[in-house]
């Protein structure tokens, strides 16, 4: 028999039965029944039942044994007694009873418990992570990932992508977040970059003759961590492509992402076509560039119904200034005005005004306005925008959403919805404000004002139950804006990759007048988002492979030649010898597992996260280094006065 194991602790069924087995693992749960000892015995396959009583010469050592404890145990497989059966186990029609327990490794005080999914603090799961990881959703949650991941590199190559592996130590770039920086040793004032991603590297690929890679690709960012962002390091499924359009990435990218969360979602449902909506459309009709598709809310402009209106304090709002617009959002069931209260408390929460309201109620057959906004506005004109929102609920398709803003933000959003969203939404849509609806305002400059209204939008539908939260509702975002006004430096900025084609013939991008900020700023860029239930999963773009074109485009971007030539003057010489039109994106490693994992914090799918300071508790990083090590690297520390 093996030294340590038979079986796995997840093995054992009833064809067993009678079988001398050898079983080691860790003490995950100990129960005395009357004198008569139970061990649930764990390993990374499962758990079994493992029985001592006074008859057996190993009880005495069993009564010793503590939470945690690693044991090998020999003993004789019978079936458990009728009626502590546990069917929640594969291996719950039987137990082991125990002959012989060797104590392979005690363990002392724990932390933490490891049985139970208690929440304990973060400092101390990512201190003692390898506990933590023997919980069992973590512990799932983790070889989830590594399915995924594996999953992702077959579905890749059986698509026709080949998996290259690019530098680690590189140079640093001037775009995007902080650089983590590795000091040369050889080169002393010098210093390599981790990679905030491989763009130049996978572009370079392609320049090189190499038409589709991939790659499970490590990027490094010194950026702030959130709840759907790691700090430091996370990983992505990077890709490129040669000779493509847009829809050619779409094409090859959608059966990858939509066959992975098919496998993986457990039976919830998950869009077939992914719907493309312009950046203009997702903003005007969701307040944001991350809709989630789940939430049958939609923002309706009703600016027409309050101008010159009994409702002053909008009236003259719009009046005030020609790009104010009211913007609705319908609340199916929200009518009550304990509801309505609740609501625009939660706004003032937010640093808002608060959040106008009107509730519908019934009064002699027929369905009316109630609340501050109905009575200045009167019967008529609140029956207006009742009958106007519901004809608007009522045909969702090709609804136009008319704005006539003179910047080039606010004109980008008069695109329409497209139908693929509208047909989404013809089975979630609300059938027309009824007794015990209500309407929510948000009124303002769009572009102050959209951020505020996505998130009502979500809060309206969330606290009304209204989110199907059992699918994955994805959609690409596309046509964004390529450039965007710094107000604080009052100057042109990327508003996304700089390294995206602009969407229009070449010449007539070079020909732009680089002091014609209207002109700039209605330049659309050809880059695309991925976006699954409000999450963003990746950025991506056809790239700018023409050196004349980068150079102008960061030209409008304050960036001069001898700037480009410094930072990017390898990509450059490389464009300027024979590149193909090429493009990719790079969706979220840690995204994906996270939605498939339903977990809401990226900590909960990856192994040995940092912590929000972007510490690593448990290695103790970062730390000091000693005075040698900072002599060779020709270091000396210039640190900040504490206070």
């Amino acid at each position: 028999m093996h030294r340590y194991r038979s079986h796995t602790c997840g093995a054992l069924r009833e064809g067993d039965i009678g079988k001398a087995v050898r079983l080691s693992g860790w003490c995950h749960r100990i129960r005395d029944h009357g004198g008569v000892l139970f061990i649930d015995l764990r390993d990374h396959y499962g758990l079994t039942q493992v029985v001592a009583d006074p008859d057996s010469k190993a009880f005495k050592l069993a009564e010793t044994l503590r939470a945690e404890w690693v044991v090998r145990v020999d003993g004789k497989l019978r079936k458990r007694p009728a009626g502590t059966e546990n069917p929640e186990l594969p291996t719950g029609q039987v137990e082991v009873y125990i002959d012989e327990i060797e104590v392979l490794g005690p363990a002392a005080e724990l932390p933490m418990p490891v049985f139970g999914e208690q929440e304990y603090p973060e400092e101390t799961r990512l201190k003692y992570r390898f506990l933590d990881l023997r919980r069992e959703k973590l512990h799932a949650n983790i070889m989830l990932r590594g399915r995924v991941i594996d999953s992702l590199r077959w579905r890749m190559k059986e698509g026709g992508f080949f998996e290259f592996q690019t530098p680690i130590l590189t140079a640093s770039s001037p775009e995007g977040a902080r650089d983590y920086l590795v000091p040369s040793r050889i080169h002393p004032g010098k210093f390599y970059a981790l990679p905030q991603a491989p763009q130049q590297f996978k572009q370079l690929i392609m320049v090189a003759g190499f038409d589709r890679y991939f790659q499970i690709a490590p990027c490094f960012r010194d950026e702030d961590a959130r709840a759907d962002r790691s700090p430091g390091e996370f990983y992505q499924l990077d890709l490129e492509m040669s000779f493509v359009t847009q829809q050619d990435v779409f094409d090859a990218v959608e059966p990858v992402i939509r066959g992975v969360f098919e496998e993986f979602a457990e039976g919830k449902p998950v869009t077939q076509k992914f719907p493309q909506i312009s950046y203009a459309a997702a903003i005007r009709a969701f307040g944001t560039d991350k809709p989630d598709l789940r939430n049958p809310l939609m923002i309706h402009d009703v600016t027409n119904i309050f101008r010159d209106s009994g409702f002053s304090l909008f009236a003259k709002g719009i009046a005030a200034n020609p790009l104010v617009r009211v913007w609705a959002i319908p609340a199916p069931g929200g009518g009550s005005r304990a509801f309505c209260d609740r609501m625009n408390s939660w706004a003032q929460d937010e640093g808002q005004p608060g959040l106008g309201y009107i509730f519908f109620s019934t009064e002699k057959n027929a369905v009316v306005g109630r609340g501050p906004i109905a009575n200045n506005l009167g019967p008529e004109l609140t029956a207006q925008l009742k009958a106007e929102l519901n004809g608007r609920l009522g045909k969702l398709v090709r609804v136009p959403l008319p704005m006539e803003e003179q910047s080039s933000f606010d004109t980008l959003l008069s695109d329409f919805l497209p139908l693929e969203v509208a047909n989404l939404y013809r089975d979630l849509k609300p059938q027309g404000l009824v007794d015990g609806d209500a309407v929510f305002f948000v009124m303002g400059v769009p572009r102050q004002t959209y951020k505020f209204a996505g998130v009502a939008r979500t809060k309206i539908a969330e606290d009304l139950g209204l989110i199907r939260k059992e699918r994955f509702d994805f959609c690409w975002i596309v046509n964004f804006p390529m450039y965007e006004w710094n107000e604080e430096e009052k100057k042109i900025d990327f508003s996304h990759n700089p390294f995206s084609m602009p969407n229009m013939p070449i010449n007539a991008f070079l020909d732009i007048d680089p002091t014609d900020n209207d002109k700039i700023l209605s330049v659309i860029a050809n880059q695309y988002d991925i976006v699954c239930n409000g999450t963003e999963l990746s950025s991506g773009a056809i790239r700018n492979h023409r050196p004349e074109v980068m150079k102008k485009a960061f030209a409008i971007a304050g960036y001069p030649e001898d700037v480009l030539e410094t930072k990017f003057g390898g990509m450059l010489h490389a464009l300027s010898l024979g590149a193909p039109p090429h493009g990719g994106i790079a969706p979220g490693i840690d995204r994906i597992v996270m939605l498939l994992a339903g977990e809401e914090n990226l900590r909960e799918v990856v192994l040995f996260p940092m912590n929000q300071r972007a510490e690593d508790l448990m290695m103790g990083a970062p730390s000091e280094v000693t005075a040698k090590q900072l002599k060779e690297l020709s270091i000396r520390l210039d640190l900040p006065k504490k206070n």
